[in-house]
């Protein structure tokens, strides 16, 4: 595994230790820090005891996602770089999901949400086009920069489709 960047991502006050890995092309997060997030413990100690009591709990249930956990070396608080248990994004929501903490609860409501567009956006494409619209919207973009953007991911679009339907190889 590359770990070529390392970053934080924040929380609400909760900083998030990441490692992007470009060979893989994903992110990896620290799944104590998630778990200390989600249990809005700061306390280091006391969020790896309870992501170790979870592990676990959940390794006897035969949940499947702690087996997609790896040990990769993050900087820790004091400026050394120890083994950390991470999790790609797919793992983490899992991860999420198991945690029997009320102060979770959010988190999992807004999964539950954002599965549901999912599930509409598959059925409705059109639906999907139309929340991009709104987001570039809310986030100031122009009409004309959301059509241009638009335009060139169908241009990109039919470009692809053509290589393939020539059997193009790159």
């Amino acid at each position: 595994m590359s770990n070529t960047e390392q970053a934080l991502a924040v929380f609400e006050d909760f900083q998030i230790r990441r490692v992007y890995d470009e060979k893989a092309e994903k992110w990896y997060f620290s799944v104590v820090d998630i778990v200390g997030a989600l249990i809005q413990q700061k306390d280091y100690q006391a969020a790896r005891k309870y992501w170790k009591v979870l592990k676990g709990r959940l390794a006897k249930e035969g949940f499947q996602p702690v087996t997609n956990c790896y040990q990769l070396k993050m900087r820790a608080d004091d400026g050394k770089m120890r083994l950390t248990d991470v999790a790609d994004p797919e793992t983490v929501l899992r991860i999420v999901q198991s945690v029997p903490s009320p102060k979770a609860e959010p988190i999992k409501q807004w999964l539950a949400k954002v599965g549901y567009e999912r599930i509409q956006d598959m059925s409705d494409p059109a639906r999907s086009l139309d929340r991009a619209r709104e987001y570039w919207q809310r986030h100031g973009r122009s009409e004309k920069w959301i059509q241009q953007r638009m335009m060139g991911q169908e241009t990109r679009n039919k470009l692809t489709d053509y290589w393939k339907d020539h059997k193009v190889k790159g």
